[in-house]
């Protein structure tokens, strides 16, 4: 099997002096797609699951929804209001708060409530960390935070899995009723999936198809982070211009050989 570092770009100032301390990771992708269980996967094959302090943090993005006004509020408790558009996010606090987390600092990351669509008062501590998973639906949707980060990760999983899952997620755990879930997702979750998320795919280093369930994407990656964690940088590929950089669609039959197709999305 070919080594991680073979087929995994990053990008070319990263090649010429170390890579900063945290390694910033975004993990992109639709709704629903898998974005963190493919990031708990990644924790628990690095013996990191549970371990109060970890080198090893996810951040997600949902942290970070504005607060809303009345009115909003209104929509949002009968699902019409567009959480899946940039502007449902706080930018400038996801900004400051992954600037200091990539420093080094001690960061406090909101809790944020989906039931009630509000933010808690409680905070979460995330200590210095060697790498920080940052991963949400639009986590490289923005330049400014994109620029920050260095590698990106695209969970690609088809829409009928994604609805389906979005389905039992919203009923069983958040109480809503199925006419408005899909009614939702008609009206919000795949028109802005289409304009905003789907597009940043061609920013990804790596395309994971099936998400969680591709275990040879997830153990390359695993090897990769290892290999940030040891110190050993050697060997990195330099395919990684932006717009369009060279990808990996990182399949279970054929992860190593470079598509074509995949170099530009």
């Amino acid at each position: 099997m070919a080594a991680v570092s073979e087929f995994v770009p990053v990008r070319r100032e990263l090649i010429k002096s170390a890579p900063p301390r945290p390694f910033l990771i975004g993990v992109a992708g639709g709704s629903a797609s898998g974005k963190s269980t493919v990031c708990a996967k990644i924790m628990e094959q690095l013996g990191q699951d549970g371990v109060e302090s970890r080198r090893v943090v996810i951040i997600s993005q949902e942290s970070f929804y504005r607060e809303l006004c009345e009115e909003e509020a209104g929509d949002a408790k009968v699902g019409n209001f567009d959480f899946d558009h940039p502007d449902a996010f706080d930018y400038e606090m996801t900004l400051d708060t992954l600037r200091k987390a990539k420093a080094g600092e001690t960061v406090e990351i909101p809790i944020y409530d989906p039931v009630n669509a509000t933010r808690q008062k409680e905070s979460i501590t995330i200590y210095p960390a060697d790498v920080i998973l940052f991963e949400g639906i639009l986590t490289i949707y923005f330049k400014e935070l994109r620029d920050m980060l260095d590698m990106n990760l695209f969970v690609d999983t088809d829409s009928d899995t994604r609805l389906s899952r979005r389905v039992l997620r919203d009923t069983q755990e958040r109480g809503r009723d199925l006419e408005q879930v899909l009614a939702t997702y008609a009206n919000f979750v795949k028109p802005a999936f289409e304009e905003f998320c789907l597009p940043t795919k061609k920013y990804a280093d790596v395309i994971i198809p099936r998400g969680s369930d591709n275990t040879v994407a997830i153990g390359l990656i695993v090897q990769h982070i290892k290999d940030i964690l040891n110190g050993n940088k050697s060997g990195r590929a330099d395919d990684s211009q932006e717009p369009g950089r060279r990808q990996r669609h990182l399949s279970e039959s054929s992860y190593c050989v470079p598509r074509d197709d995949l170099r530009s999305v």
